[in-house]
């Protein structure tokens, strides 16, 4: 299963080009670019870890890149996704989110339905690798 979790998810992986190229046009309209890394990447977890500080002062990918290769080398099969923030209204606005790794091998997520009383139904899954 492959999990598609912000822009671009449905496309293939990004190359680090292509990356760059994304960090650039975030930056380009003043947005904070920060990196964030999960093992558990359930649509309804949205506290990823923050990988250091959301780099509000940079002008150039490459700085970026350098924080991302850092994290992929501490977090190689884990889910690491950059986030660009918009804070010119005085407070964060999360304007462009994409997943730039993967582990090999992504969580399989099984999902129950059961039927309970009346017409009310409840939902259970259970994560599982390979």
């Amino acid at each position: 299963m492959r999990i598609t979790q912000g822009c671009f998810s449905f496309l293939p992986d990004l190359t680090d080009e292509q990356i760059s190229a994304q960090i650039e046009y975030c930056l380009g309209r003043g947005w904070a670019v920060g990196i964030e890394f999960t093992d558990d990447p359930h649509p309804r977890n949205t506290y990823w870890d923050m990988w250091g500080h959301p780099m509000f002062d940079l002008k150039d990918p490459k700085g970026a890149m350098m924080e991302l290769d850092d994290c992929r080398k501490a977090n190689g099969d884990s889910y690491i996704r950059i986030n660009a923030f918009d804070s010119s209204r005085g407070f964060e606005t999360v304007m462009m989110s994409f997943i730039v790794n993967r582990p090999k091998v992504e969580p399989k997520l099984a999902m129950t339905r059961t039927d309970t009383r009346g017409r009310s139904q409840t939902y259970s899954w259970v994560t599982t690798r390979g």
